[in-house]
C-alpha cells in the first residue's frame, strides 16, 4: 500500500506575502507575521503559517488536476508529543511517511516503522499516533480547505481535533472549511459540529471557472459560434472555436473552448485527444474580454493542467505552424476480404502463441476494432457481456460494389467543387447516404443473416454496431465517428434499414472531415458489424476509464466513471442543463472510497445513479478489463506511460429483475495530452 497523496491537489499562482495582520472574526483572511523571511530557503517544516509567503514556501507541486487552481501543504498532528502540529515541506516530502520517518522517529520519540505498517495504522487505527491531512487553497473559489485521505477512517472527533489545531495555527483559520474527499469521509463529516463548515467536492467543482480537458497547444483563427449556429455554419480545419455549450457534433478544428463545462469522456473531447488539439471549458467564455479582443485573428492557444493562455500571432507564423504540425497521414489496416462467414464473437480474435496486441491487429482487417476488442471482453472470465456475433467487412464491400457506389465515390472525390466547398461536400455526402439507404442488399447475405438470427437470437431485436478499420484503434479511436442502429427481425425491412443506415454512416460529413484532416484514403475504410440484442430500456448507461485521468503523478490511482440514469439523456453529450454522476472510484484502496465531481440532476437529491453494490460490480469489471488488455496496451506490453481502457457499460434488467452490469465495449484511451 502506498502513502496518501491528496486527490484534489492542483496548481495555482498565489499572492505575495504581506508583512503582518491576523484573521478577522467574519472569516475574511488577512495575513499575519511571516515565519519565513523573504528570499530565504524553505524550511523542513513550520509550526505555524503566518502569511501566504509561508504557505507558498511549503506548498506542493500538483499531483492531481481534477479541480484546477490549487496548492497544498500536508499537515501532521503528533498526539504522542502533546498534539504538536507540523506543516511539512510538501515540495521536499511528497507523502506524509517521508516527513514523519525523517523528523518524528527516534531521539526520544517512538520509532516509525515500515511504510506498510505506517499506512495500516495511521489511516485506519482508532488509537493511531498521528492525524494526517493537508491544507489546500483553491484559487478559483477562494477556498481554504482541510482535507484527509479518501480512505482515512477518522471519527468526527478526530477530524475536529485536527481541524481546530490547523485553524489555530494558520493565518487562514477564520476561513478554513473541511472538505470531505470521499463519500465515506462525507458521511462521517455530517457528525461535525456546526462551528465547522463542510464544503463538498461538487460544490468546489461548481465554483471553478476553468476546466482543462485536453492539454495541448495549437495555432488557428479564433471564431465565436453558438452550438445552434453549427447547424448552418461550416468550420475550417484551422479554426479555434469558442462555443456556448458542447455540441452533439462538430467538424474537425484545431481547438475548442466551451462556456459550458464538458465531461472528460465526451465524443468531442476524445476527438480532441485523438487530434492532440487543445480543449477547455471556461465559464463566461462567450463574453470573455481577452478572447473577444482576438476574435477573427490568428492566435496560439495553450491548455495546461492548471492554467490556459492565448496570444495573437501573425498569419505567417500561423502558416508555418500548420506546415510543421499538420497531422501525419494515417494509414489504415488493409481490409481482409477473404473472411465471409458470420462469426461468433468469441472466434473473432484468435489468441495463440503471439502477443495479444498482434492477435487483435490480425482481426481488425476483417472485423474492425470494436468487434476485435469485444471478442476479448467476451473471453474474459467473469466479465458480463451480451452474446454477439460479427458480420465481416466483406459484406459492406460487396454492397458498395454491387450498387456502383465506389464508382460514384470516385466521381465525387474528383470533383473540384466537392473538394473545395464544405457546403457542397455536405450536401453531396447526404445524397450519397440517401442512395445507400435505398439500395438492394445481396440476397444470399440476407438469407445467411436470417438463418443466424432465427437460430441463435429468436424473437430479439438486434443492434447493428459499427466496427471499422478506422475506429477504436490504438492512436486513432475516432470516438463517435460512426452511428449504430437497431432492427427488429420480425420486420425484415427494419433489419435491412438498420444495416444500410449503419453502413452509410461511413459517409457522414463529420466523419469524412475527420478522415480528411488525417489524410486517410476514404476508400480504404471498410465496415464490419458487431451484432447483439439491444438495450431497449436500461436503468443506467455510462462510460469509464480504467485509470484516473487527473493523476499525472501516478500516486492517486483510481477509475473515472461518468454515468447517467437510463432514458434519453446521453452520458457523453447530454442535453443542455443535464448533469450526470462523475466520480473517481479508488477500487484498490481499503474502504473503496468514492469522490464525486458532479451528480446527476435526473435522480432525487441526495441519491446516486448507481447503488454501492452496482459501483462495486462495475469496479470489478473495470479492474478485469484493465488487466486483460495490459498485454496489448499497458505495462505488460512494455508501456511505461499512460494506459487506460475507455469502457462503455449499461445496467439493464428485465421487469422485476435487479439491473445487472453489461459491458458494451472497450478501447485504448489516448490520454489527456502533455
Amino acid at each position: 500500500m502506498r502513502s496518501y497523496s491528496f486527490f484534489l491537489v492542483t496548481a495555482a499562482l498565489l499572492l505575495a506575502c504581506s508583512s503582518k495582520s491576523s484573521p478577522t472574526p467574519d472569516g475574511q483572511v488577512t495575513e499575519g507575521t511571516c515565519e519565513v523571511a523573504e528570499g530565504a530557503s524553505a524550511p523542513e517544516f513550520l509550526k505555524r503559517i503566518g502569511c501566504q509567503g509561508d504557505f507558498s514556501a511549503l506548498a506542493s507541486e500538483p499531483l492531481d488536476t481534477s479541480i484546477p487552481g490549487a496548492r497544498s501543504v500536508k499537515v501532521v498532528l503528533d498526539q504522542f508529543d502533546g498534539d504538536a502540529l507540523y506543516f511539512q515541506n510538501s515540495q521536499k516530502y511528497a507523502i506524509h511517511y517521508e516527513f514523519v520517518s525523517s523528523h518524528l522517529s527516534g531521539q526520544g520519540l517512538p520509532i516509525v516503522g515500515s511504510l506498510a505498517d505506517f499506512n495500516q495504522t495511521e489511516y485506519y487505527a482508532p488509537d493511531r499516533r498521528f492525524m494526517l491531512g493537508a491544507v489546500t487553497y483553491y484559487e478559483g473559489p477562494g477556498v481554504w480547505a482541510l482535507e484527509i485521505a479518501p480512505y482515512d477512517t477518522s471519527s468526527a472527533a478526530m477530524m475536529t481535533r485536527l481541524y481546530e489545531a490547523v485553524r489555530d495555527a494558520g493565518y487562514f483559520g477564520s476561513a478554513l472549511v473541511f472538505h470531505p474527499t470521499s463519500q465515506a469521509v462525507e458521511t462521517e463529516a455530517k457528525n461535525l459540529g456546526s462551528a465547522i463548515r463542510v464544503m463538498t467536492t461538487d460544490e468546489l467543482y461548481a465554483a471553478i471557472d476553468y476546466q482543462p480537458l485536453n492539454l495541448a497547444t495549437s495555432v488557428g483563427r479564433l471564431r465565436f459560434v453558438t452550438a445552434d449556429e453549427l447547424e448552418t455554419t461550416y468550420l475550417s480545419y484551422r479554426d479555434i472555436v469558442v462555443l456556448d455549450r458542447l455540441p452533439n457534433d462538430i467538424s474537425t478544428i484545431v481547438g475548442i473552448i466551451t462556456e459550458e463545462f464538458q465531461t472528460p469522456l465526451s465524443h468531442v473531447n476524445v476527438l480532441s485527444q485523438n487530434r492532440k488539439t487543445p480543449n477547455l471549458g471556461l465559464r463566461g467564455a462567450m463574453t470573455n474580454p481577452q478572447l473577444r479582443a482576438l476574435e477573427g485573428k490568428w492566435v496560439r492557444l495553450t491548455v495546461g493542467a492548471f492554467s490556459w493562455s492565448i496570444e495573437e500571432v501573425t498569419s505567417a507564423e500561423a502558416d508555418t505552424y500548420w506546415a510543421e504540425h499538420k497531422p501525419v497521414p494515417v494509414v489504415l489496416p488493409a481490409a481482409d476480404l477473404s473472411v465471409k462467414e458470420l462469426r461468433d464473437i468469441e472466434d473473432v480474435v484468435v489468441e495463440g502463441s503471439g502477443s495479444l496486441r498482434e492477435a487483435i491487429k490480425a482481426a481488425v482487417p476483417a472485423f474492425g476494432g470494436k468487434a476485435a476488442h469485444y471478442s476479448i471482453l467476451a473471453k474474459t472470465e467473469g466479465l458480463p457481456v451480451r452474446k454477439a456475433f460479427a458480420i465481416p467487412a466483406w459484406y459492406y464491400v460487396q454492397f458498395m460494389e454491387e450498387n456502383g457506389f465506389y464508382a460514384r465515390l470516385d466521381a465525387l472525390l474528383a470533383d473540384p467543387e466537392f473538394r473545395e466547398k464544405p457546403e457542397v461536400r455536405d450536401a453531396r455526402l447526404e445524397e450519397f447516404r440517401d442512395a445507400m439507404k435505398k439500395a438492394p442488399v445481396n440476397a444470399e447475405f440476407q438469407a445467411m443473416l436470417q438463418a443466424k438470427l432465427a437460430a441463435d437470437y429468436p424473437g430479439l431485436t438486434m443492434r447493428f454496431r459499427t466496427s471499422t478499420n478506422s475506429e477504436d484503434l490504438e492512436g486513432f479511436p475516432c470516438a463517435g465517428c460512426y452511428e449504430s442502429h437497431t432492427g427488429d427481425p420480425s420486420d425484415w425491412a427494419d433489419v435491412l434499414k438498420a444495416i444500410r443506415k449503419t453502413w452509410a454512416s461511413i459517409w457522414l460529413f463529420r466523419t469524412f472531415e475527420e478522415r480528411e484532416f488525417n489524410s486517410i484514403d476514404h476508400k480504404s475504410v471498410v465496415m464490419a458489424l458487431l451484432v447483439h440484442h439491444n438495450f431497449p430500456e436500461e436503468e443506467a448507461n455510462g462510460v469509464a476509464l480504467t485509470a484516473n485521468p487527473f493523476d499525472p503523478s501516478g500516486l492517486q490511482p483510481g477509475f473515472y466513471v461518468n454515468v447517467q440514469w437510463g432514458g434519453d439523456a446521453e452520458v457523453v453529450h447530454p442535453p443542455a442543463g443535464i448533469t450526470s454522476d462523475q466520480f473517481i472510484y479508488e477500487f484498490h484502496q481499503p474502504g473503496l472510497p468514492i469522490t464525486y465531481l458532479s451528480r446527476s440532476n435526473l435522480v432525487e437529491a441526495g441519491q446516486t445513479v448507481l447503488t454501492s453494490a452496482q459501483v462495486y460490480e462495475l469496479g470489478k469489471a473495470l479492474d478485469a478489463i484493465h488487466e486483460r488488455f495490459s498485454p496489448a496496451y499497458g505495462p505488460r506490453a512494455g508501456n511505461t506511460g499512460w494506459y487506460a481502457m475507455d469502457v462503455e457499460f449499461k445496467f439493464d434488467g428485465e421487469p422485476g429483475e435487479t439491473p445487472k452490469l453489461s459491458v458494451k465495449q472497450a478501447r485504448p484511451h489516448p490520454g489527456r495530452g502533455q
